[in-house]
């Protein structure tokens, strides 16, 4: 009788601890040591054994480690070249953190909630294709990653057996407890405040560095929502100008935007090309994703796309790019030796111009130095518009939380996004062209 009392509370202590156990005899139990994983950024991480482990060794979560996080960035900043997966555990980290600060303030978060929670921060990315966002409207047009990512999430939790429900839940705001799906996807959540700290420590640049620690140790719920201590406003502040730095110097530096229209223009010309019959080295999967337009439809109705998908990555590209450079074709040649050899376009900052009479200019110059048609130029020239708003205050405000339990929105108690909506512009028009 007193072996059948200890079993069930021995149990209920290895629930609470989150462990995965090896039984050597009927009444002995061994907890299994957490997975634990060395991050430049943040030290040792632990994971527990379990679901979790099991989403890392995962092929559509090891996949990520074959794409770039910040894609081009690395024709700037060559230390730039960390994945998808080293973010992807870093936010996980992260979201640990954010889980304990807030059962320490008192918010009753059941063990399912924290495992789900923690699933769906890790697999926040698996919808990015090659060069994260650069060929999302290349290869496959209006389909968001985030879509991709809930089938693969689906497809998973398929196999394992509905593992992932709750998780999937979390990540698509059907949950509950809506503070979970905020850490996860809100304008200042675990995903943000990892790739701002990751993306400057690789950079080496001091912009993005902002206090993670102190922003986490705020954080708090009302009513199901997620809200930050009022005394951390400064703390946010200085996120919000962290993040708008991290974009003009960073992510939208101009050099970064002329690589991402060469990449472009190049995987064009290929799609060009392949509808005309030529057949060019690439692998399977990106033949296919050249040789058809797929819409969010063509996913929903064909399994075999998604199978298609999840094999790509940045070495198709590179590998195929490496072949096209010394293909007849003039125009997918230069652009994909260019690209490889860093030999990029000129972007330079326009406001006020005459921009078709410029750019038919351009195209002639072009025509005449490479002996193209004038057709064949398209891919040489382009104005882009790039925009990035510091912070939206029409969707999902940043909440403040004074001592007495009052809420208030960031936007009305910040001077610096009054002023930012105000005197500073969040766009800006580049001309890219070769130099000849």
């Amino acid at each position: 009788m007193v072996e059948n009392k200890k079993k069930p509370q021995f149990f209920a202590f290895l629930k609470r601890k989150r462990y995965v156990c090896v039984v050597f005899s009927k009444y002995h139990y061994i907890p299994m040591d957490p997975m634990i994983i060395n991050d430049p950024v943040y030290g040792f991480i632990k994971v527990p054994r379990g679901l979790l482990c099991d989403i890392i060794s995962h092929p559509y979560f090891q996949r990520l480690g074959r794409i770039r996080q910040l894609g081009m960035a690395s024709m700037v900043y060559p230390g730039a070249v960390h994945t998808r997966k080293q973010h992807s555990l870093g936010a996980f980290s992260l979201m640990q953190e954010a889980l304990r600060v807030l059962a320490e303030k008192g918010e009753f978060i059941f063990e399912s909630e924290i495992e789900a929670a923690e699933a769906a921060i890790l697999l926040h990315d698996i919808g990015h294709g090659p060069f994260s966002h650069v060929l999302e409207d290349v290869l496959i047009k209006g389909v968001r990653h985030e879509q991709l990512t809930l089938m693969m999430m689906q497809r998973m939790n398929e196999e394992m057996h509905g593992a992932l429900s709750l998780a999937i839940k979390v990540f698509s705001d059907e949950h509950h407890k809506p503070f979970l799906h905020e850490l996860v996807c809100s304008q200042l959540d675990v995903d943000r405040l990892d790739y701002l700290c990751r993306d400057s420590f690789y950079c080496g640049v001091i912009e993005g560095n902002i206090g993670a620690a102190r922003i986490i140790k705020m954080l708090n719920v009302n009513d199901g929502r997620l809200v930050f201590d009022a005394k951390g406003i400064y703390s946010i502040e200085h996120y919000l100008m962290a993040r708008r730095l991290m974009y003009w110097q960073v992510y939208l530096h101009k050099t970064v935007v002329a690589a991402e229209q060469m990449l472009c223009g190049a995987l064009l010309r290929a799609k060009e090309l392949t509808r005309r019959g030529e057949k060019l080295f690439a692998s399977e999967p990106l033949q296919y994703f050249l040789a058809h337009d797929v819409t969010i439809d063509d996913f929903n109705d064909n399994p075999q796309i998604l199978d298609y998908f999840v094999q790509l990555d940045d070495n198709d590209i590179f590998c195929a790019l490496k072949s096209w450079s010394s293909h007849d074709d003039k125009v997918l040649s230069i652009l994909s030796k260019g690209f490889l050899n860093r030999k990029l376009f000129k972007a330079k900052h326009v406001d006020d111009f005459d921009s078709a009479t410029l750019i038919d200019e351009l195209k002639r110059d072009i025509s005449t130095h490479y002996d193209l048609s004038i057709d064949e130029t398209e891919h040489f020239v382009a104005l882009k518009n790039v925009s990035k708003e510091m912070y939206v205050a029409k969707t999902n405000e940043i909440l403040l939380m004074d001592r007495n339990g009052e809420l208030s929105n960031l936007s009305y108690k910040s001077n610096i996004l009054r002023d930012e909506r105000q005197e500073i512009s969040d766009s800006k028009t580049f001309l890219i062209y070769p130099q000849l």
